[in-house]
């Protein structure tokens, strides 16, 4: 009872201050204010280390998103987690986690930004290795280790800052692109960002946090740790100058068309759902990098709905099936599973900017924006070559889980019974159809003119077509026959393994440490050092005491032979 007490208080706290936040938020917006506090902790060598907070409508707004969602997954857990002996412990970390990300979106001040940064680091490796086993631990400790980088890059630009005398950005907005110091702190600042946001090269630790139990992976994946990064350079957003925008674009659209090509190649449910998520963080980024910092504020939120309750029909699905997470034992859910699936179902086409569904009004909004800017041929064929691929690995997926033959346990009973489980995340649907439009109503109030060919217009929706048909492909084989990916092995291990990303962000790091340190001990602790030091000398001193040891037992042979030996010395001596 205990148990059901902690989750239930922990859910009504959450969503009355996420109703709070989303009233306060609104009324900001509509009359354009802003709240501003300071409270001076101490000062050294007159440059003031201040606890700062900045309500805006931005801040508010997103408070209550990542409020909403967390008190939806806590109130899920207490039936996904059921049985689980340390649910108290499991309810207070991703209390600690929102509140750590609840300090990173109200701080307008680098100090405080790293307080709430490195407390979403250190929760995420606890919530990572909950289950505590030998992946968990490895999969916590890339996680812990990568974000580690972008926390140094914080603490440098905050020992940079220390050139202006106060660490409050927000003053510093104005000539931030030409100062030379600025630019610095811009590019510490991207790194930071591109760290925890996943981007190349730091994105295997995404999917690894996958061992991390579902509910976790529901709130991270959609707006608190993956999104920090992107909302740290929302804030900076008049820091990055050309150079940095450029290259940041390159980066966000490589990763996209990277985690969109891995995903079709993977199999475990909840890595296809994470490399998802690392695809929709390349978009926000690369629109960002083009300037469009509320575009990307627009596409976070709106993300964040759908990208938690796909992860909570994931948990579902797993649950059901007695911790499956393999989609090739899936099938047929739709029968077994009629809620999930819709509610599944719904998500996916939301991801895949399905008309009128919460992603389309920030998806296509981005895409047409793409389509009217200056840009390159590269990043033009890579956005929409991402964009097909993530209608791709969306259908493989429901044609995988939803459709086709059931391929797990032929007495195994599946039914949507988890009423708990189901009410969270129905409410959340309510969102994933509503929310897009009435965000964008918001945000946007004048509509935006795009002027646009046909073609070009008609463009998005050929892809999807397309991308949806070629999902279908990917997805026509059954358990029993022989792989398609099998028969080019070397290239899907190339696409599925993240282009090597995961191995060389480990193994590199690890192999020439190990291969040191094992020659070293073979050399110092097994080798000639040992045979002369400790262990030859323990021999030979071992040896010699059990000699006379054996002399000094009170035998009479031994005093014969002694008498002999010491004879035969006589003699030797009297003939010399």
């Amino acid at each position: 009872m205990m148990y059901m007490s902690i989750c239930f208080l922990s859910f009504i706290f959450l969503f009355f201050f996420s109703f709070l936040c989303f009233i306060f938020g609104l009324k900001f917006l509509l009359l354009d204010m802003m709240i501003f506090i300071e409270w001076e902790l101490l000062s050294l060598n007159s440059s003031p280390i201040v606890m700062s907070i900045l309500l805006d409508w931005m801040s508010l707004l997103f408070m209550s998103f990542v409020l909403f969602i967390s008190s939806m997954v806590i109130f899920y857990s207490d039936q996904y987690m059921e049985g689980d002996l340390n649910l108290n412990r499991f309810i207070i970390l991703v209390l600690m986690f929102v509140s750590s990300m609840m300090l990173l979106i109200i701080s307008p001040n680098l100090i405080s930004i790293l307080l709430g940064w490195d407390g979403l680091g250190l929760v995420s490796y606890c919530l990572v290795i909950y289950y505590q086993n030998v992946k968990s631990y490895n999969a916590g400790m890339i996680t812990a280790l990568m974000n580690r980088i972008g926390d140094v890059m914080l603490l440098i630009s905050i020992s940079w800052m220390l050139n202006y005398g106060n660490w409050n950005y927000i003053f510093y907005m104005d000539f931030m692109k030409n100062d030379f110091n600025m630019k610095i702190i811009g590019l510490l600042v991207m790194i930071a960002a591109m760290t925890k946001s996943a981007q190349i090269p730091f994105s295997s630790w995404l999917p690894a946090a996958m061992a991390a139990p579902t509910p976790v992976s529901a709130l991270v994946h959609s707006s608190t740790l993956v999104t920090a990064g992107v909302y740290l350079l929302i804030r900076f957003n008049l820091i990055l100058n050309e150079n940095l925008s450029l290259f940041l674009l390159l980066i966000a659209t490589l990763t996209m068309f990277m985690s969109g090509l891995g995903a079709n190649f993977e199999f475990d449910l909840k890595k296809i759902i994470a490399l998802s998520t690392l695809s929709q963080l390349g978009l926000m980024m690369s629109i960002l990098s083009m300037g469009q910092s509320k575009l990307a504020f627009f596409h976070l939120l709106t993300h964040a709905l759908f990208k938690a309750l796909l992860f909570m029909c994931a948990g579902a699905i797993i649950h059901n099936l007695k911790d499956t997470q393999d989609i090739r034992y899936m099938g047929n859910l739709m029968i077994h599973m009629p809620l999930t699936c819709i509610c599944m179902n719904i998500c996916n086409l939301a991801l895949c900017g399905m008309p009128f569904l919460a992603g389309f009004y920030s998806k296509d909004l981005i895409l047409e924006v793409v389509l009217m800017s200056n840009l390159n041929i590269i990043i033009f064929i890579l956005y929409f070559l991402s964009t097909g691929l993530t209608v791709c690995y969306s259908f493989r997926l429901v044609y995988y889980s939803i459709t086709g033959d059931f391929n797990f346990f032929s007495l195994h009973s599946l039914n949507d019974q988890g009423w708990i489980m189901l009410k969270s995340m129905l409410f959340m649907l309510m969102f994933v159809i509503f929310g897009g439009s009435m965000l964008m109503w918001l945000l946007f109030p004048t509509p935006t003119m795009i002027c646009l060919p046909i073609e070009m217009k008609l463009l998005p929706l050929i892809v999807s077509i397309l991308g949806a048909w070629i999902g279908y492909e990917l997805s026509k084989f059954s358990l029993g026959w022989t792989l398609n990916s099998m028969n080019w092995y070397s290239s899907s291990y190339f696409f599925g393994s993240m282009w090597f990303m995961p191995f060389i962000s480990t193994f590199s790091m690890n192999y020439l440490p190990l291969m040191m340190s094992y020659n070293l001990y073979k050399n110092f602790d097994q080798g000639w050092n040992e045979y002369f030091g400790a262990q030859g000398m323990y021999d030979n001193l071992k040896s010699n005491s059990m000699f006379i040891q054996f002399l000094q037992n009170n035998n009479m042979k031994i005093y014969f032979m002694l008498m002999l030996f010491w004879l035969l010395i006589l003699l030797l001596f009297m003939f010399v």
